[in-house]
């Protein structure tokens, strides 16, 4: 397995795994704007095919921020997701980014388990954060 830089064919592939992996995917133009914005946008890929992703951007000059990861469900508990969090922990660290947060749907046991294996801790709780009105945890690490 790969991790390489998100190319613009790539788009369609992270669609469907997007669309497999959230209740409210981000449609293909806001994946695409968020490209073109100058995020950070990594794939994992495995026999020429794209497995999974992963968004990050730096929003202050220390202070960098997860926006999106999704894995292929048959790839899933393959450290493909670890991976592609510890290639972009690495890219922070590349730009001195002193801490980094993401949120993370209160329900979400797995995801919240994997970001506290991968050296994150939840902070707060924001209420109604998701368009469904779940609740997030907001989790960092410095």
């Amino acid at each position: 397995m790969i991790i390489r830089e998100f190319k613009r064919p790539d788009v369609k592939r992270v669609l469907e795994i997007e669309m497999a992996s959230f209740s409210d995917p981000y449609p293909a133009n806001i994946l695409v704007d968020i490209y073109n914005l100058g995020a950070g946008f990594l794939v994992a890929q495995e026999n020429n095919r794209v497995v999974g992703y992963i968004i990050f951007w730096i929003k202050f000059e220390d202070e960098g921020h997860i926006i999106s990861i999704a894995v292929d469900k048959s790839y899933r508990r393959m450290e493909v997701g670890s991976k592609l969090v510890e290639t972009s922990l690495n890219i922070f660290k590349k730009y001195n980014v002193r801490k980094i947060k993401l949120e993370v749907r209160v329900g979400n046991k797995g995801a919240r388990k994997f970001y506290s294996k991968m050296g994150f801790k939840e902070e707060k709780i924001v209420e109604d954060y998701y368009d469904d009105n779940e609740d997030a945890v907001i989790m960092s690490q410095t």
